[in-house]
Parts: C-alpha cells; structure tokens; sequence
C-alpha cells in the first residue's frame, strides 16, 4: 500500500529537519549615543546581523528610531514625563551616533494636567532653524487664578484665548528660527519657552503650567557629517577633585593687599 492512501499511515514529518539556531548568534551589539545636549551619552544597545555578502550591517543602523526618557537622559527623575525620540544617521566602530529627532510628553502627565474650572489653550507653528532643521512646535497652557480671587472658576474669554494664542506663536517662532537645532534642544530641557510663554503672556491672563508638549521633525536638510559631528562635540563640565592644589600658607608680609589699597598705590605712584 502507499504511503499516503491510507489516512491512518502518517509520514514522518520530522524526518531531516534540521534544528533551528538561536538567531541572537549571528547578531552584534551596537551602542547608541546620545547628542552632546543631553547629560548622560550612552543610552542603550541595538542589535543587528553581522555584516554578509550583499548585506552590510551599517546600511541596516542608519534611519533606526529610539525613544528614551528624558530622565533617563539627564539623570532626572523630575523630567520622567518627557519622551525623547532619537535617530542613528551615522555608524563609528561599535558606536552609532543618533540626532535629535523629536520629543512627545507621556499620555499619564497629558492626563494628570487637565483639570475642571480652568481653560486650556493650546498652539502649534511650523518653524526653521538656522541649520535648516523644519519643526513643528505644540505648545499648552492653563489659566490659573489670580491672586486673593474668591471665585472659584478661572475661565478666559475667546478674545483672550486668542491674544494668547497669538504670543505663543510669536514666542515659539522668535525662539525657534533665530538659533540652531543644538541650541534648540538645549531649551526644550529646562523648559526655558514654557517659562517665557508664560511670563509674556501673563498680562493678558495669568497662566500655569505652560510647555512645549510636543515637537515633530517634519523636514531634515542633507546628511552632512561635520555637523553631525559638531552635535557630538564636547560633554559635560568637569568638576575640580581635591587633589587639584593644595593651599600655601604665606607671610604677614606677602598678604596680598585689597583693591582699595591697590588703588591708593597706584595714585601715589602716579603722584610721584
């Protein structure tokens, strides 16, 4: 009888196959570096295939995407609620180097921020950096009460909302377009266009909690190198140890004299 005729004859399917190899064996890791902006350089592994006939390994890095928490980055818990988006553009050795590539708060903080008896005004502009980065800015804030008010609700009138609506545009693109994408992100950490947003426009509504919630790369100009490399230059301030010098006792006599002595002498100097 063949084989296959009858139902209750099976074949032996196992027969010849081979066993399946771990894929993680024909793969090498990578670390991601972060710009010179942030604190803390290196923020993770990437893994990817080994270099092969017809297939290179660093064609596969570049244009690859990470998220990381900008706690992470700096060290900071406080700033846990801040996503960063990360994006390898060049392969050095076993170090791929990223470029800022965007940043989007966390849905819980989003959550957390809207409250009742408040308005919430929100604002977005497309802007150009001076190294030809194109960005697309979003922007929140809340009014908040105003000093000894007894009324319970902080609502701001439409006429309002749009004066305000209006500074944030003009503050967004005045502090966006007049620097460069290095000096950009270097505000975006400390929140410094949050704080000016709100210091502005306090005269027309007193605001809270005022922040650039969300920045999108729409456009990025060709990949250049230098500048890549320029992003990735520098790093943190070194901090003095003890064994930097020690201090020297001196003489009555070599006391260094005040500014205010130095003056008198020099006056008599001059008289002479």
């Amino acid at each position: 009888m063949a084989v296959g005729k009858n139902k209750r004859v099976f074949k032996n399917k196992n027969k010849g196959k081979k066993k399946a190899a771990d894929p993680f064996t024909r793969k090498d890791w990578y670390e991601i570096k972060a710009p010179a902006a942030f604190a803390k350089r290196i923020v993770g592994k990437t893994p990817v295939n080994r270099t092969q006939a017809g297939k290179n390994a660093n064609d596969a890095l570049i244009g690859r995407s990470v998220w990381v928490s900008l706690a992470d980055l700096q060290g900071d818990e406080d700033q846990a609620f801040r996503n960063v988006k990360l994006k390898v553009q060049d392969v050095q050795g076993k170090t791929v180097l990223t470029n800022f590539w965007g940043m989007d708060f966390t849905t819980d903080k989003m959550r957390s921020l809207i409250r009742k008896w408040q308005t919430l005004i929100e604002a977005h502009v497309d802007v150009k950096t001076t190294d030809g980065y194109i960005l697309r800015l979003f922007a929140l804030a809340f009014t908040r009460r105003r000093p000894n008010q007894v009324k319970k609700t902080c609502y701001a009138q439409t006429s309002q909302v749009r004066k305000i609506r209006a500074k944030m545009v003009e503050i967004m693109t005045r502090e966006a377009t007049t620097c460069d994408l290095k000096d950009l992100v270097v505000k975006f950490i400390p929140e410094s266009i949050g704080k000016l947003m709100e210091k502005e426009c306090n005269g027309i509504f007193p605001l809270s909690t005022v922040y650039i919630r969300k920045v999108k790369m729409l456009k990025a100009p060709k990949f250049d190198p230098h500048k890549l490399a320029e992003i990735h230059a520098g790093g943190a301030a070194v901090v003095p140890t003890e064994d930097a010098g020690t201090g020297v006792d001196r003489e009555d006599g070599d006391r260094p004299t005040s500014s205010i002595d130095a003056v008198v002498v020099q006056e008599e100097v001059v008289g002479l």
